[in-house]
């Protein structure tokens, strides 16, 4: 129980301290929230596929067909419909003249003219009749919007021509009545305006490589946050441990071996104290950035293997790298030389976002910020908790093995 009332006591105190509270969570977090308005415009900007309306007008001359009805009227309707509403502005004229002038004095984009024969055309299979599409040359994608349907929509009523062949052949061979054929040509035309779906005319697909905004955007910020909280945390496991050094030189750490509890509980206090901070600062900036900046960590076991891995690793090397120490006067050089060197390396990962990426190689995993960055960006990016696994395990066997021998020679230091 005596470890644990002076780790308590450890760690209240470091919590006391503003500036070991902003070291901890507020320059990773000011830092992430940095980029953040950084690169914020990209959530604000719409990513979705969006075409501009184009200005249509129509010049129907159609003189309709006693069998085919008016098929130059269903075309002025369907474009006019609310389905094509967001891609054209439809508007008629009564002259083929006055829409093509509209189109020369850019009042509209696209002049569509549908000949005074176009529906006799269908009941005519010697007839050929087309709608003329006169466009602005310097527009691209509406009147090639505008050519499209048209060309879709004219398919669909080529089966009047073939329905209108067939059935005299028929009549031809007297398996059919000739006065049969209106009959028909009229079943097939009320089918038509029956099952027709304008929508089918024209299928609007995003790019399949378009990602929402504040994907991307969290793209960029999610493994900036990863590196500032391994970054900080280990700054975090070798300062808290300095504390021991720092007592030591105030002469508090002697008082307290003279006291009946033994040292190696007094030592495994401020050694758990380590470990308890460390703990602290990682979960605390795991859910501040998730709540502040919707970071997603990844599966709850995969972050919660990855994290503990760093808050392990973090605070074992922190007691090692300080048992090597002679006096806190050295701690300046640790903080500002060594910690700051082997973090930045082991960040290279981060400055890719994928730790499958070989820009660097295995140059980060020379330091255990590297393992500690390739396991969290491995959560990030969704990986199983088994893919995690390794890189763990190998930071929680170097973890032991540097904290043992961080502990001998604090031992032997104090003994």
């Amino acid at each position: 129980m005596k470890p644990i009332v002076i780790a308590l006591k450890d760690l209240t105190r470091s919590f006391r301290s503003v500036f070991a509270l902003v070291f901890m969570f507020g320059i990773p977090l000011m830092v992430t929230g940095m980029f953040y308005l950084m690169f914020g415009n990209m959530a604000n900007t719409e990513t979705g596929f969006d075409l501009p309306r184009t200005r249509v007008v129509i010049a129907n001359l159609d003189e309709g067909n006693a069998q085919a009805g008016e098929l130059g009227k269903m075309v002025v309707e369907t474009l006019q419909g609310k389905d094509f509403s967001s891609l054209m502005d439809v508007s008629t004229v009564s002259d083929a003249g006055e829409a093509r002038k509209m189109v020369d004095s850019q009042q509209a984009g696209v002049a569509i003219i549908i000949p005074a024969d176009f529906s006799n055309s269908f009941t005519d299979s010697n007839a050929v009749a087309e709608i003329e599409v006169y466009k602005d040359p310097t527009l691209t994608i509406g009147p090639g919007i505008v050519q499209s349907v048209l060309n879709a929509f004219t398919d669909n009523f080529a089966g009047v021509k073939i329905t209108v062949a067939q059935a005299l052949k028929q009549a031809e061979a007297g398996q059919i009545e000739y006065a049969q054929i209106n009959q028909i040509l009229g079943q097939y035309m009320a089918n038509i305006e029956t099952n027709a779906d304008p929508r089918q005319l024209l299928d609007l697909r995003a790019p399949a490589a378009a990602a929402p905004a504040k994907s991307l955007l969290l793209t960029i910020v999610s493994p900036i946050m990863a590196g500032m909280m391994i970054f900080y945390a280990y700054f975090t496991g070798v300062n808290t441990a300095n504390s021991i050094l720092l007592e030591s030189e105030e002469g508090t750490l002697q008082r307290l071996f003279t006291t009946p509890t033994a040292k190696t509980e007094i030592l495994g206090g401020k050694i758990i104290a380590v470990g308890l901070t460390v703990l602290v600062q990682v979960v605390t900036l795991i859910i501040a950035s998730r709540l502040i900046f919707n970071i997603d960590w990844g599966a709850l076991p995969s972050v919660i293997l990855a994290a503990t891995a760093i808050i392990i690793s973090a605070s074992a090397f922190g007691v090692f790298v300080c048992s090597l120490l002679k006096s806190t006067k050295q701690g300046g050089i640790v903080f500002g030389g060594v910690l700051t060197v082997t973090g930045m390396v082991g960040m290279m990962d981060i400055f890719t976002g994928n730790p499958n990426s070989t820009q660097f190689g295995i140059v980060p995993l020379f330091t255990p910020q590297g393992w500690a960055s390739r396991s969290m960006l491995l959560s990030m990016q969704g990986a199983s908790f088994e893919q995690i696994l390794p890189y763990t395990l190998f930071l929680v066997v170097f973890s032991v093995a540097v904290f043992f021998i961080g502990v001998w020679r604090f031992q032997k230091r104090f003994a």
